[in-house]
């Protein structure tokens, strides 16, 4: 079944992590209405999936939840290879090590962290069936995220770099983007950005349409089917134009450029954005 999802094009799910702390002096839920210890709880998780994901390149936090006793954490995957050595861990009971480990160092380093945990899919609790992975996997494959990530989960992320690496050197003004270290103005995608797409894109269109389709109703995987059927004597570039004019009629002002150059990068078509974005080649 893996499989099969896999050859539809890019791979994407949701999972949520459950954690309640089993020790007595450390409640997970408080602690997290402070900011300070929601803080430390941040990087606690973030260097669990470090651990049990490969690092963070195939998956990342969208959202805590408070889900008392439970602290709840809502984890994207973009990667199956990534999806599946994280239920592995889980399974393993790596990742509920991890985490004591982490936070026994950071949270409580007096005394040994444990910590209850339970991982879900939509109202799917993953861990009566982690024996069967297939099936484990189409569940968090099902559980498409509904919403962007949280901007809690951003200033976590920024807090976090700054901890590490010191103030950033440059800002990103709320009405930009970073692309490969530099900053480009987000704006509404234009007639001309439609015509690049549509001229650049080629065959990969769909996978384009379905990275986009994570976000917009408009995109999902039976009306990118139909564009494919409806368009198909005129060609490529037609299926192409249509797709991304769907797109901005069906976002209006949040059709913006910042999205269609990460859906580009995530499908591995950083030439194609350079050339939207007039980034000329280096000599």
């Amino acid at each position: 079944m893996a499989d099969k999802v896999l050859d539809r094009g890019p791979w994407t799910g949701c999972a949520v992590l459950f954690l309640q702390s089993l020790c007595p002096d450390v409640n997970l839920l408080t602690l997290y209405k402070d900011q300070q210890g929601k803080r430390v709880i941040f990087k606690v998780i973030k260097l669990t999936l470090v651990d049990s994901a490969g690092g963070l390149g195939g998956c990342e936090m969208l959202k805590f939840h408070d889900a008392d006793p439970f602290l709840g954490v809502e984890v994207k995957f973009v990667d199956l290879g990534a999806c599946q050595q994280f239920l592995e861990s889980y399974s393993s009971g790596a990742v509920g090590q991890s985490i004591s480990q982490h936070a026994s160092r950071i949270l409580a380093p007096a005394q040994e962290f444990t910590v209850k945990t339970q991982l879900k899919a939509g109202t799917h609790v993953l861990d009566r069936c982690l024996d069967k992975l297939e099936l484990c996997l189409q569940q968090i494959h099902l559980s498409q995220p509904e919403r962007l990530r949280d901007e809690e989960i951003d200033q976590l992320e920024e807090e976090l770099q700054r901890e590490v690496l010191g103030p950033p050197v440059q800002r990103i003004p709320s009405n930009c983007f970073r692309f490969q270290n530099k900053v480009f103005e987000d704006r509404m995608l234009t007639a001309a950005d439609v015509q690049n797409f549509a001229n650049g894109v080629g065959r990969q269109w769909k996978h384009v349409g379905r990275t986009l389709g994570r976000e917009c109703r408009a995109l999902k995987d039976t009306a990118i089917d139909n564009l494919a059927y409806e368009y198909a004597r005129e060609g490529l570039y037609e299926q192409a134009y249509q797709l991304l004019s769907r797109f901005v009629q069906a976002e209006g002002r949040a059709a913006k450029l910042s999205r269609l150059v990460k859906a580009l990068e995530d499908c591995k078509l950083t030439s194609l954005a350079e050339s939207i974005l007039d980034i000329q080649p280096q000599d």
